[in-house]
């Protein structure tokens, strides 16, 4: 064999080796670096390491193994180093790499563009275990800070100094009501944050004001929206100042008006690679486009399916028509999961594959089968959430961590009776991506208002509402209230109603007055009438419902977490014959009372689909899978919105690693509102060898799969529990015999003492007069009772 061709044989024989512990298509990933590349990245397919080790051997190998050229000074000494540093690992790293190395490029050449600043920190630090100091000159980095580092620089040819002041939302939103009030127009009728909501997605668009006048033709809304975009643009730019979406937009028009700074650009970033890329929308397509249009030496990586953040603007045709736009593109799909079970999987991909937008791959791995995906059709959402408690504590008490439990829901408004069940079996939990639902700035307000009306000498509550909606009472004046009321012991209540009386808050007595006078009528109500009527009337005779409907979108997802919060109320009422306000608000503050999780602590984790993405759980519950709800009701007819909540079903499916279980509900309290839901399409979609039915029976739920109640679930709903049919196993306090007159330990209600025992069928309704919490009729078998 001659020195050339042992020297190729050697030089592949040797990389192949160092990243031996990477499957086959990663390899290929990591060694093809010339051309333009699209790396379909399958969840748990180890993406981030096929960036890292990609970029890693780019600056230290170039495009050594692809490469036919021979170095001038091999000979047949330089061969048997390259043998012996591959049978044995003789010989020093460096002069190794110095002979198979082909034109690797500098660090500062390579650009590594990600979606958030903690992906672009785990690149940076992964790749500086690797590289050592050479990683630092590697620009790696978000969309956003990469355009800023190149704005500080060039930003000057389209008239900004190079100090320029970045706008945060709430900074936009005050700049958008002086436009308003400058053009004379209502901000309710063109509500500030659904004003800049809109001129985002003109930007997203690369639409500048005037084109957004000329497309706006004889649409009135369209018009005032450019007006108000003209004019926000120019009070941003008088001010040298950039809003969020400015930065990646004004990058491109810099690169598109000054050819010369683009070509200096697209000289320093030789290579390019791109990450999340089925997330970018269109200005983004247009920045990556620019820089790698003269070498085409850009790589993206991304998975087609788990694209989902359409409502953000990002559009799935990006990566979808890679192929066209870069002609000879590389296509490398990594379907080997190293996350999931097959059974899971194979889920996934049944699910996934009724899509028609997609390029089309099948995960595997070898895992192993697993067990098959649970699927638990619940009565209500109640008989839901129990359980999810109660699978989570048999997991435990096996010898699972709580942390190691997810549960995934559609919309944060499914997180309450979840949370309320969490509450009352002690199972710790923290919220990814949003705030406990009591939390909730609306709900806590709410709250407040109910806490006043309970308990007027409550100060701390009243001066959260106060002046919420805004009633023209400052601080200045809640202030002066409280040394009135200190300095004559009255409570501050008592003072904001005699208001007159006092020279510290006779300018402000009209609105206070008028503040405590709304109380008192609250406190009538309360004694009058149900604490649904009482919700209603504080809502909307605080004018809070309208103050939330003038705030567009963000209003709505309020208005939905009220809507929440009176169902939970609601419930209250129908579980407690004696329901009080007092009562109500002592079982909130059970929730409330919960201390904060840190990340690091054992506690099962919640949060949205969205926020699940890149993701991974021993055990995820996937709630709510229900037509109407996941797909939802205001996407169900439109066959493109349907495959990007299939896409997100997929997300939510492969986010689990040894168990997947899925939950309904026949009936469901959403919104103020109940509802009977049929099983999500998504759910139907998984093929019966994949899943196990269990829950309500074949008659209740309308399917034709036989269903079960597997040995570690018991029911905590014994009213729910009754209606479930089909083998169901043996209840934990079954054989227990109760009798009147015995006192028991309810883990919620305390003690007590039954005062009936009536037998009914194969269990005892029991009922109980406990000492704090009245009389309760409960079913024996289904309660978890400690006789004292």
């Amino acid at each position: 064999m001659d020195i050339k061709t042992s020297y190729i044989q050697l030089k592949k024989r040797i990389l192949e080796k160092e990243y031996s512990r990477m499957n086959d298509m990663q390899r290929v990933a990591v060694f093809s670096n010339q051309g333009p590349l699209l790396i379909l990245a399958g969840a748990g397919s180890g993406k981030t390491t096929v960036i890292v080790n990609r970029i890693a051997f780019l600056i230290k190998y170039g495009n050594a193994y692809n490469s036919a050229a021979v170095p001038p000074m091999v000979n047949e000494q330089t061969i048997a180093m390259l043998q012996a540093y591959l049978d044995k690992g003789e010989g020093d790293p460096e002069e190794i790499r110095n002979i198979l190395a082909v034109n690797p490029p500098k660090p500062w050449n390579v650009l590594a563009i990600t979606f958030t600043n903690k992906a672009a920190g785990e690149l940076k630090n992964r790749l500086e275990s690797v590289l050592g100091e050479a990683a630092l000159d590697i620009w790696a980095g978000t969309f956003h800070s990469i355009c800023v580092r190149i704005l500080r620089r060039e930003i000057g040819a389209l008239g900004y100094d190079k100090s320029f002041t970045i706008y945060d939302t709430d900074d936009s939103v005050r700049v958008i009501k002086d436009c308003l009030k400058e053009l004379n127009l209502s901000d309710k009728q063109f509500p500030p944050k659904q004003m800049l909501g809109a001129i985002s997605r003109l930007k997203d668009e690369m639409t500048d004001p005037a084109l957004a006048k000329t497309q706006a033709g004889g649409d009135y809304k369209q018009q005032k929206i450019a007006d108000v975009y003209a004019q926000y643009t120019k009070k941003l730019k008088s001010a040298n100042a950039l809003d969020f979406d400015d930065i990646i937009c004004c990058t491109v028009k810099l690169f598109e008006q000054f050819p010369e700074v683009l070509k200096a650009w697209q000289n320093r970033f030789a290579y390019v690679m791109v990450d999340e890329y089925q997330d970018t929308n269109h200005a983004q397509y247009r920045l990556v486009s620019l820089i790698s249009a003269s070498h085409k030496r850009i790589c993206v990586v991304g998975d087609d399916d788990q694209s989902i953040y359409r409502f953000r603007g990002a559009t799935i045709e990006n990566i979808l028509s890679f192929e066209h736009q870069f002609e000879h593109a590389e296509v490398i799909r990594l379907e080997q999961n190293y996350r999931s079970t097959q059974t899971i999987l194979n889920a996934a991909n049944a699910v996934i594959g009724h899509n028609t937008q997609r390029k089309g791959k099948e995960l595997w791995t070898s895992n192993g089968a697993g067990e098959q995906v649970l699927v638990y059709r619940a009565s209500d959402e109640m008989e839901e959430a129990a359980f999810i408690a109660d699978t989570i504590e048999e997991n435990v008490r096996l010898g699972h961590q709580y942390s190691e439990h997810a549960i995934l829901y559609r919309m944060n408004a499914q997180s309450a009776q979840i949370e309320r069940h969490f509450a009352k079996a002690a199972i710790p939990y923290r919220i990814i991506g949003g705030l406990r639902f009591y939390e909730r700035k609306e709900v806590k307000d709410i709250i407040a208002y109910l806490s006043v009306i309970n308990n007027p000498a409550d100060s701390v509550r009243l001066k959260r509402i106060i002046n919420e909606p805004k009633r023209g009472i400052g601080d200045a004046t809640v202030a002066a209230a409280e040394e009135i009321a200190a300095s004559l012991g009255d409570t501050l209540f008592q003072v904001l109603s005699e208001s007159e009386n006092y020279a510290a808050l006779s300018r402000k007595a009209q609105p206070l007055k008028e503040f405590a006078s709304l109380i008192r009528g609250f406190i009538d109500t309360a004694a009058e009438t149900s604490l649904e009527v009482l919700f209603d009337s504080i809502v909307e005779e605080t004018g809070y419902m309208r103050m939330l409907q003038a705030q567009g979108d963000e209003g709505l997802t309020r208005i939905e977490n009220l809507n929440e919060l009176k169902s939970n109320i609601l419930k209250y009422v129908l579980e407690n014959e004696d329901a009080t306000l007092s009562g109500f608000l002592e079982e909130v503050s059970l929730l409330t009372d919960i201390d904060n999780y840190d990340a690091d602590a054992d506690a099962a984790v919640m949060m949205t689909m969205h926020s699940a993405k890149g993701l991974e759980f021993p055990f995820v519950f996937v709630v709510g899978m229900e037509e109407g709800i996941f797909p939802g009701m205001q996407v169900m007819y439109d066959p493109t919105e349907v495959e990007e909540e299939r896409r997100l079903a997929y997300v939510a499916i492969t986010r689990a690693k040894k168990r997947l279980y899925i939950t309904n509900a026949a009936s469901r309290m959403l919104f103020g509102q109940t509802m009977r839901n049929r099983p999500s399409r998504f759910l139907t979609e998984i093929p019966l060898e994949y899943k196990e039915e269990t829950g309500l029976s074949v008659r209740a739920s309308r399917q034709t799969v036989p269903t079960y109640t597997p040995p570690a679930y018991t029911p905590r709903n014994a009213v729910a529990s009754a209606v479930s049919v089909g083998s169901v196993s043996k209840p934990a306090q079954q054989g227990v015999a109760y009798a009147a007159g015995e006192r028991v330990n309810h883990k919620i209600f305390g003690n007590g003492m039954i005062i009936s025992a009536t037998p009914m069928g194969n269990d005892t309704l029991l009922e109980i007069a406990f000492e704090t919490k009245g009389t309760k009729k409960i079913m024996a078998n289904f309660t978890k009772l400690e006789k004292l």
